[in-house]
């Protein structure tokens, strides 16, 4: 029984311990537009590609929201080439923030429009390029924007769940055509 309650509970794909989702996820397999609400996130920096330094991004994020007793959202966004993490902030939490420190800046964000494409699989750079190939490809084709940024990564999952139970987005920021 053990055994069963431990297999159920690791592979059950429950976002990053979230008491709330910033907005809705984009399925798997699915391209759209959508806007991003108005937000309070945590930024932490790093050098470099995000992949090359992504656990220390990580850890000075937990660190604040441990320490003032922040509850964990979804996604995480992820900034690729300029290594960044951002946790979002829940309304219900922002009263916690207690400014700058320890290496996370507070960053308060507009509604943006986003293109979106939903992924399946490991936080990967591999899966990140194919994805973000494939997002642009399909934004290219659009007639009514255009690509106003830098595509970025957005992960829905915790470091234990199973590869294959993981899903992401890749967003690139969007502005009307002409």
């Amino acid at each position: 029984m053990l055994r069963l309650l431990l297999a159920v509970l690791l592979l059950t794909p429950l976002p990053l311990m979230a008491a709330e989702q910033a907005f809705p996820p984009t399925a798997p397999d699915r391209i759209e537009f959508k806007t991003l609400p108005a937000g309070v996130l945590l930024k932490s920096t790093g050098r470099g590609n995000y992949f090359a330094g992504a656990n220390n991004l990580f850890g000075p994020l937990f660190r604040y929201i441990s320490r003032h007793d922040i509850a964990m959202t979804t996604p995480v966004e992820a900034r690729i080439e300029d290594a960044a993490m951002y946790f979002w902030v829940a309304e219900s939490q922002r009263d916690k923030v207690a400014g700058d420190e320890g290496g996370v800046e507070v960053v308060a964000l507009p509604a943006r429009p986003v293109a979106s494409a939903g992924g399946r699989g490991s936080y990967s750079e591999k899966n990140y390029a194919v994805m973000r190939a494939r997002l642009l490809t399909w934004l290219a084709g659009q007639p009514d924007f255009v690509a106003d940024g830098e595509p970025y990564a957005v992960y829905w999952h915790g470091p234990f769940t199973p590869w294959f139970a993981k899903t992401f987005e890749v967003h690139v920021p969007v502005r009307p055509r002409g």
